[in-house]
């Protein structure tokens, strides 16, 4: 059970109430995370800037990103973001059993294994990878910008599975497949 309660827009302290109406407009309801984080605006500002930014300039497409979300959760135990992702990953254009692949991290793509290879190490190793994990990712097909862009994914899903695993998020999606 959640520590604290989930906000709606209009219980959200003034400077989450434009975030969270544009969040609520973007997924059809107010999210369990969101309203959570609505609580202090800097937390659900952050989030969503970063969101923003990775938008308008990051190189990854959605089924990239929401691969790199579902690698990191299940490293990192997140059971909500693990479910997010899930359906994110879906609308993204990954089919369900792929999304557990990724979980499991079997995927078949070399080019995207060596990049999910990459951000399991970096996210289990505080951000550290070996030498010869990220030369198997430029072997690959990666590029350098490419793999250092990877520290704010890791990065951002972080923040949300830590913050997860501090407010004790309900789960308020369908959950992940159990592996």
């Amino acid at each position: 059970m959640t520590r604290i309660p989930v906000h709606t827009v209009d219980s959200a302290p003034e400077g989450s109430r434009d975030a969270l109406k544009a969040l609520e407009a973007k997924f059809g309801k107010v999210l369990n995370i969101h309203g959570a984080m609505a609580h202090s605006p800097a937390v659900l500002q952050t989030y969503v800037a970063i969101q923003q930014v990775m938008q308008d300039t990051g190189t990854f497409d959605g089924r990239t990103r929401e691969a790199i979300a579902l690698a990191v959760a299940n490293v990192d135990e997140c059971s909500y973001c693990q479910a997010a992702h899930t359906a994110g990953g879906k609308a993204a254009g990954l089919s369900e059993q792929e999304t557990i692949d990724i979980r499991r991290g079997q995927v078949e793509n070399p080019k995207l294994s060596a990049l999910l290879t990459l951000v399991r190490e970096q996210t289990g190793g505080i951000g550290s990878v070996q030498d010869s994990t990220w030369q198997a990712a430029l072997d690959a097909g990666w590029t350098d910008a490419e793999l250092t862009e990877t520290s704010v994914h890791v990065a951002l899903n972080l923040f949300t599975n830590y913050f997860n695993h501090l407010v004790q998020t309900d789960l308020d999606l369908p959950p992940a497949p159990f592996l």
